[in-house]
């Protein structure tokens, strides 16, 4: 593995997936990987035909580019657990609970997952920190890949706590992340543009205010997984 296209948190924003065919199409590449959150944004609670055109896209986009990967956010599995957040849609409870079915159908199983890692780049929603590793897999801390595995198979209990890799805001200072060995690529925390803190890439670059004003420059990147480095594609 290689370059990694990322797809960082959709939100109901289904021209996001045209847009990145248009611009993986422009060079070769090794994988895609969506960082979750597809579904919910400002006052679109009602908007079933959203929440369907949203996963209409996402699944046509991984029937045109098969290596694609996809990490669950807090927003995708609230909806799997009914767990209740902001922006939690009780109109679109059982819609959404569909169509991550259909997803998923769509992919190979390996291929949907809370973390998937490439080489010395780790992907989740919102990053793998030091303390949920001490808290739930200190005994495993050694193997980085049984460890992910072992987080792929956590429920709610494990991953609805503040520190998971659905939920973790390392950017803040007060969460560490686990090993300054690794790059670690998130969504989850929006900023107005792909943001490098030490080995930490956040990428929520395309969410908005509640006016509907983007917060961030809404530009996709390539991640090289080997020399754990970034660059904006090509628009």
């Amino acid at each position: 593995m290689s370059k990694v296209f990322v797809i960082p948190d959709v939100h109901l924003k289904p021209w996001m997936f045209a847009r990145a065919s248009k611009l993986m199409s422009k060079r070769a590449y090794d994988a895609a990987v969506m960082l979750g959150d597809l579904v919910d944004d400002w006052y679109q609670e009602k908007n079933i035909d959203l929440y369907n055109e949203t996963f209409d896209a996402a699944i046509a986009f991984t029937r045109d580019h098969p290596d694609t990967f996809w990490c669950y956010g807090n927003h995708d599995v609230s909806y799997l657990w009914r767990a209740q957040e902001s922006g939690y849609s009780w109109y679109a409870r059982d819609t959404v609970a569909e169509r991550i079915d259909d997803l998923k159908r769509s992919l190979p199983p390996e291929n949907v997952a809370y973390v998937h890692r490439f080489d010395d780049t780790i992907f989740s929603h919102a990053g793998l920190t030091e303390s949920f590793v001490t808290r739930f897999l200190k005994d495993s801390r050694a193997d980085l890949d049984g460890m992910i595995a072992r987080i792929n198979r956590m429920g709610e209990f494990e991953l609805w706590q503040d520190d998971s890799p659905i939920w973790a805001r390392p950017q803040y200072g007060e969460m560490g992340l686990f090993s300054e060995e690794f790059f670690q690529v998130v969504g989850h925390t929006p900023v107005r543009a792909p943001l490098r803190e030490g080995n930490l890439l956040t990428s929520d670059n395309f969410s908005t205010h509640r006016d509907g004003r983007p917060i961030g420059n809404e530009r996709f990147v390539w991640i090289d997984t080997v020399a754990k480095t970034w660059e904006y594609a090509e628009e």
